[in-house]
């Protein structure tokens, strides 16, 4: 574990980043007079929650499918109604 004082982190923070980035350093504790007051870590990754395509090929799109929508247009007012 790398401690930095405070001066020392703002001139080299993106060095610093890039070590705990690439995992050169676990974390990095940033401290100001000696005294720990910060730390520099990564963050944990994002976790993918389920994916659009997962059901692929468990059921068939009908021919029809954009059959309703003139009439779906017409409910939200994005279209003309024709018989008007």
């Amino acid at each position: 574990m790398t401690v930095v004082n405070i001066f020392e982190a703002k001139s080299q923070l993106s060095k610093l980043v890039a070590q705990v980035e690439t995992g050169q350093e676990k974390e990095i504790i940033i401290a100001r007079n000696g005294r720990p007051v910060a730390r520099l870590a990564p963050l944990e990754p994002k976790r993918v929650g389920m994916r659009l395509g997962i059901a692929q090929g468990e059921f068939e799109v009908p021919d029809d499918i954009d059959g309703a929508n003139p009439v779906i247009a017409r409910m939200f007012g994005m279209a003309e109604d024709s018989d008007e």
